[in-house]
């Protein structure tokens, strides 16, 4: 969650007084007000509105919410001139191999505006990005570049230039040891053997994402009237998204949209902001809020969300990030309709609850392993080919059938077949924590069979450092604990990502169920983990089916 604060006099001048029944209207819209004074207003944004990160963000939403903007507010990219172009060079493939960018143009920039250009660009970095892992911003004045412009990956002690608020000229390396952003985020390219860069047609350095721009090319001030916007990243699809909302709020503030021109091996254009167009279901949206809505309804509710309808057909505008799905649409109507306005009923059957017999003795096996002081972690169903095959040193001749997702829209797009992997990605982003590390996790798993898709409950630990010595013990106590027949078998084979030799079967009344062992260097390296970890991974549907039986 972050916040943004917003000028009072401003807000006064341009949207309406702040009285009380404004300041409910703005938390009816989802946006809680978080403090106020006679100076300024600050509130609060989910991390599903990026959008609204800024002051022009949310005064569109905003007028929008209000009623005061009677229709979606439609902006409009010119094609890009001649030299407007970006060549991406192969080189940035596993190192940062994706950019969206744009041209800005028309900026009549003051001290204000500078100032909320900057925030919102640190605010998505730090939520839409997640601290400039999965995507960096970089604007910069037009009038010190020289166009094309190529982004590649070079050797770091080639990399020399003036980095923003340092004295002197650095190399790639020199600047993740000494520089302050270089240090904060220097873990973003451990381990690279090139560094990505932006580099002008003179052959100047714009930046060096994600860690820092150039103080020559990178500095926006008053006297700037156009402006370069990249985004880089992992996710071509997330970074346009992001570029969509920065360029959205540069236009409010005056600026003309220039798209740019990509050269992947294919060609791209980039910012595209055609509305997407999603079917929304009358019936579907009664059912699901409870209420009897007819097609003007949805008309006039999403309308004030920013949408077009028409046709059982929404049209979403392109910096709206968070809508993936009809339900989204259907949240959205429900906050234009006033969670306020819904009438609480009683369910016309009457039952008394229960806990299942299954989820108990789950939590009592949770509170058996906590016992041993670890720490219970609870991960996503879905997640991504890299994490759960490259980096647990599965070869391509060894990956089954995955269950992948159809028009995902980030790269979590194949449903998880284990809990290990999650587990050491946990470890991976924890190596600098104190030791011991001692984490499990109890949740489903998926697997492509011949009658369907197959859900398992697994419970998964892992421990680091560990042996498996120390692993085994922690099988023996919970079988102790929950008096089910646990044995270890020497394996006629084992999952890749073990030490061979350091492995066994866990059987559960002679039938496997899972694995013990130690997991091996090669893939501790490609979570860049410098502890030794044990782990074990068994599935716990028949011991739940036997122990909610007795």
């Amino acid at each position: 969650m972050a916040n943004v604060k917003i000028n009072r006099k401003l807000f006064e001048k341009e949207i309406g007084k702040l009285d009380e029944r404004m300041q409910d209207k703005i938390s009816l819209m989802g946006t809680p007000v978080y403090s106020i004074n006679d100076e300024e207003i600050e509130i609060e944004i989910y991390p599903n509105r990026p959008d609204l990160l800024s002051y022009h963000g949310f005064k569109r939403a905003f007028l929008a919410f209000l009623g005061k903007e009677g229709r979606i507010k439609e902006y409009k990219a010119s094609p890009p001139k001649k030299d407007y172009q970006i060549i991406v060079d192969s080189s940035l493939k596993g190192i940062r191999p994706y950019t969206a960018c744009a041209i800005v143009t028309d900026l009549k920039l003051d001290n204000d505006k500078i100032k909320e250009i900057i925030e919102i660009q640190e605010k998505l970095h730090l939520t839409l990005g997640r601290r400039r892992k999965k995507l960096a911003i970089g604007i910069y004045p037009l009038e010190r570049i020289k166009l094309p412009i190529t982004f590649k990956a070079v050797d770091p002690e080639k990399i020399r230039f003036k980095p923003l608020d340092s004295e002197r000229e650095m190399s790639g390396f020199e600047i993740l040891e000494r520089h302050p952003a270089g240090k904060e985020y220097a873990s973003l390219l451990a381990g690279k053997q090139k560094f990505p860069v932006f580099i002008d047609a003179d052959e100047k350095i714009l930046s060096m994402p994600p860690i820092i721009n150039s103080d020559l090319t990178g500095r926006v001030d008053e006297g700037t009237k156009e402006v370069f916007i990249e985004c880089s990243g992992f996710d071509f699809e997330i970074l346009k998204k992001c570029l969509n909302i920065l360029v959205v709020a540069l236009a409010d503030m005056g600026g003309k949209i220039c798209q740019m021109e990509l050269k992947y091996s294919k060609k791209e254009t980039t910012p595209d902001l055609i509305l997407e167009k999603m079917k929304l279901s009358l019936e579907n949206v009664n059912k699901l809020l409870g209420i009897k809505l007819k097609e003007i309804d949805l008309k006039n509710l999403l309308e004030k969300m920013g949408h077009k309808y028409s046709n059982k057909i929404v049209e979403i505008p392109a910096w709206r990030i968070d809508i993936m799905h009809e339900v989204d649409l259907i949240e959205d109507i429900a906050i234009a309709y006033g969670y306020d306005n819904f009438e609480a009923e009683i369910p016309p059957i009457s039952t008394i609850g229960e806990e299942d017999r299954k989820e108990e003795i789950k939590r009592k096996i949770s509170e058996i392993i906590s016992s041993l002081g670890f720490i219970e972690v609870s991960n996503y169903h879905l997640t991504t080919k890299n994490n759960q095959f490259s980096n647990m040193g599965l070869q391509d001749r060894q990956i089954k059938d995955f269950i992948e997702i159809v028009g995902s829209k980030t790269e979590y797009n194949i449903l998880r077949e284990d809990l290990s992997h999650y587990l050491m990605n946990v470890l991976s982003e924890n190596v600098d924590a104190e030791y011991p590390q001692k984490i499990f996790e109890i949740g489903k798993t998926f697997s492509n069979e011949s009658k369907g898709i197959m859900e398992r409950e697994n419970l998964s630990i892992a421990l680091s450092p560990g042996n498996f010595t120390e692993t085994k013990q922690i099988i023996e106590y919970l079988r102790i604990m929950t008096s089910v027949s646990l044995a270890l078998k020497e394996p006629k084979s084992a999952p890749g990502w073990f030490i061979e030799g350091r492995t066994a079967e866990i059987l559960f009344e002679g039938e496997k169920i899972g694995f013990i062992g130690e997991i091996h260097p090669k893939v501790l390296s490609n979570w860049k983990i410098r502890m030794p970890v044990a782990l074990f991974e068994i599935n716990i549907n028949k011991i739940l089916e036997k122990l909610s039986n007795e």
